[in-house]
């Protein structure tokens, strides 16, 4: 039997879920009323009740995000709520609370969320054991890693595909609740990555005075995709439950190409899509036209490149080309045929800080801003908002998705019927009862039959094939024809919901030992019931959320595959050559009032970031 494979997008809201769903999505994933890690992105039963009902016309899924962690007065209210999500027919839930698995639960299939960290085969293979039908993958992991966890557990893996980056180890970021008690595991993550830092050595020296020093590129793996599935990842989830719906649909509709491909492709065999129909679009999509800080493919083929965004954390978006000319307060600059409008550009000013202008005209190859900035010849400008583009891409009908049908039209012996066959196979028939006789022009019944019949209209089919069964020209009104092609794919719309197939999965407590016995705040245990779990599980001590006891200036709040020293060029590993005399050590960053060290273990290649007051030892790196 082939793999399916899916296209997982994010859903801000049931509009830009169901442009998600238009555009090619395989699946959404949507926040609910509460506990959501997007607090910005919460949605009522009854919009997320719509989204189910118009995912599963195309055979799509619908995910739940449950992913804060919950307090104990919170658990009989989230209880509750999942019993109304799986009454209204959501596929699963992405949770990291582990108090969920002891709750009373109706049977809806659970998935791990990356905020759980799923970094190794014992832990991934450990959540696999407990009930989950699938884990979202830390975001640092390189393809052999993942081959190793597909290799051990043959639990279903996703993997974010593109997309903005957490610098942090996702679920251990306590930067937001340090910095101004804002909590990035209960929804409420303040982007200190995004803030600008001074960076100073163990001397006090200033090496950097402002610069973005923990903010980093983008997602792309679209290249990788093929890789990827073979190493065993069936989903690929695009990152932006906050981004506008130009950025879902153009991500959804590059990515649909790019993976229809492969499986149209060498991964024929082995594979297919998720979901069903086809998507018709009116524009070309290109990831880099809308928001991206520039790309990178992370950690995928291990540490390859620097991937920091130090000169700002907005949006680069699409390189155009070099600023050849500077007259009259206008600008050329190369490949300006590209511009229009209205558009935005991003380039470094003369001080080398993120700058931009927005675009009056275009005339001839000279740019009129509607603000003159004085930008040097030889500057690269990137285009940060496409005008047109958005527009095209804004518009209800720029990608718009279609079920194939065959239509069957058939004499009986008291009438005629029609009957419809998707390409799921579901069928209906609807016939009609009337006196036949012959129409008076030659060719009639054909003819019409094949011109109203294809028109599917607003419906969410097309007719790919039209089969004709009839013993002579009889007549038949037009308006019959058309009531029964109405008709039938009405009730197909109807039918294609009733008999979609939701998986279920109960919930069974499980006592298969954890892989550690003690757990400290990074595991985030925040009630009692995921207490209980663990404690079943064989775990012995178990410390308390960083949220529910944080002590001001002592503790470890992030931990990150990212380095400052890689990007500085004074790694002793990989850069060892070229490094040259090493930083004195505790390099601090400071923002304000907030001051952290930064702290690098090189034998697994991470960096940690101690609030200031943290007793730190620092030893001869280990490489």
């Amino acid at each position: 039997m082939k793999k399916k494979v899916e296209i997982l997008a994010p859903a801000k809201n049931l509009v830009q879920g169901m442009a998600a769903i238009n555009a090619g999505a395989d699946a959404v994933y949507i926040g609910a009323p509460q506990f959501g890690a997007r607090s910005n992105a919460n949605n009522s039963i009854e919009d997320v009740a719509e989204m189910v009902r118009y995912a599963h016309l195309f055979k799509a899924q619908v995910f739940v995000v449950i992913n804060t962690i919950l307090y104990d007065n919170e658990l009989k209210k989230c209880e509750q709520m999942i019993h109304q999500l799986y009454e209204v027919g959501v596929d699963a839930l992405i949770v990291q609370d582990m108090a969920i698995f002891e709750m009373d639960l109706p049977p809806i299939v659970i998935h791990a969320s990356t905020q759980a960290n799923n970094r190794t085969p014992e832990h991934v293979k450990f959540l696999a054991d407990a009930g989950m039908k699938r884990v979202v993958l830390a975001r640092e992991l390189n393809l052999d890693q993942i081959k190793e966890i597909h290799q051990t557990t043959d639990v279903e893996l996703e993997f974010f595909v593109s997309g903005a980056l957490c610098v942090s180890f996702s679920g251990n970021c306590y930067m937001s609740v340090a910095g101004g008690e804002r909590s990035a595991n209960r929804g409420s993550c303040a982007q200190n990555c995004r803030l600008p830092y001074e960076l100073k050595d163990g001397d006090g020296n200033t090496l950097i005075k402002e610069s973005h020093l923990l903010s980093i590129k983008d997602l792309d793996l679209s290249d990788q995709m093929p890789a990827m599935i073979k190493a065993g990842v069936m989903s690929f989830k695009i990152e932006g439950r906050l981004k506008d719906v130009v950025y879902v649909k153009n991500n959804v509709s590059y990515l649909r190409k790019r993976l229809d491909e492969f499986l149209n492709g060498e991964g024929k065999e082995d594979y297919i899509k998720a979901s069903s129909g086809r998507t018709f679009y009116t524009f070309d999509a290109e990831m880099d036209r809308s928001f991206n800080r520039g790309y990178t493919d992370y950690f995928l083929n291990h540490r390859i490149e620097k991937i920091g965004s130090w000169e700002s954390p907005k949006s680069k978006g699409q390189i155009i080309g070099k600023v050849i000319e500077v007259k009259n307060n206008k600008y050329k600059i190369e490949n300006s045929e590209k511009l229009n409008n209205g558009d935005g550009l991003y380039f470094l000013n003369n001080e080398g800080f993120a700058d931009g202008v927005q675009i009056n005209t275009v005339e001839n190859g000279w740019i009129t801003p509607n603000n003159f900035k004085d930008i040097a010849i030889g500057t690269l400008i990137s285009r940060n908002s496409d005008a047109n583009f958005n527009k095209q891409v804004e518009k209800d009908n720029s990608a718009i998705r279609k079920i194939g049908v065959e239509l069957t039209f058939k004499e009986t012996s008291d009438g005629f019927a029609l009957t419809v066959v998707d390409e799921d196979g579901h069928t209906y028939t609807e016939g009609v009862i009337t006196d036949k006789e012959l129409a008076k022009k030659e060719g009639f019944l054909i003819a019409n039959l094949e011109k109203n019949l294809v028109k599917a209209g607003n419906t969410p089919f097309i007719v790919d094939e039209i089969h004709v069964d009839v013993t002579d020209n009889w007549f038949l009104p037009i308006s019959k024809i058309n009531e029964l092609r109405r008709t039938v794919l009405d009730r197909l719309v109807d039918l294609r919901i009733e008999e979609y197939h939701r998986e279920e999965q109960p919930i069974v407590k499980t006592e298969h030992p954890y892989p550690e016995k003690s757990l400290d705040y990074m595991y985030n245990v925040s009630n009692e019931l995921a207490r209980q779990f663990y404690h079943r599980h064989g775990v012995e001590e178990i410390e308390k959320a960083f949220e529910l006891q944080w002590e001001p200036g002592k503790a470890r709040v992030m931990t990150t595959k990212y380095c400052v020293r890689y990007e500085l060029g004074k790694c002793p590993h990989y850069q060892k050559e070229t490094m040259g005399q090493k930083i004195k050590e505790p390099m601090t960053l400071t923002h304000g009032e907030n001051e952290y060290k930064l702290k690098f273990n090189c034998k697994p290649c991470e960096m940690e970031i101690w609030e200031k007051d943290a007793d730190l030892i620092f030893e001869e790196d280990e490489v």
